[in-house]
């Protein structure tokens, strides 16, 4: 549900890695990455997850809006696997996007 005032778009939405247990990081997107992950734990969402189950969420980053966040998701798949850890050891953690 939006707030009054607010147009849909202006929704913020999110490009996320995940790190599955066999080391591997999967890139997506989501308005809520927290519920995202949650699926991807039980094995929802992602045919992904169906052979190594998602372990942890590592990174999470905002985008104004769904259009800004799909591009970002392309740019981040393309990257090799040491450019992803690096998003993912610069990432502070969950409390930057619980606000």
């Amino acid at each position: 549900m939006t707030q009054p005032g607010i147009p849909p778009s202006a929704k913020p939405w999110y490009v996320y890695l995940v790190r599955a247990a066999n080391g591997s990081l999967y890139c997506g997107i989501s308005d809520d990455p927290q519920r995202r992950f949650l699926k991807h734990q039980k094995g929802q969402g992602a045919r992904y997850f169906k052979t190594s189950p998602a372990q942890a969420l590592v990174y999470v980053e905002q985008w104004p809006d769904k259009a800004e966040a799909l591009r970002q998701e392309r740019l981040v798949k393309k990257l090799r696997k040491s450019a992803k850890e690096a998003l993912v050891a610069s990432w502070p953690g969950l409390s930057r996007c619980d606000a």
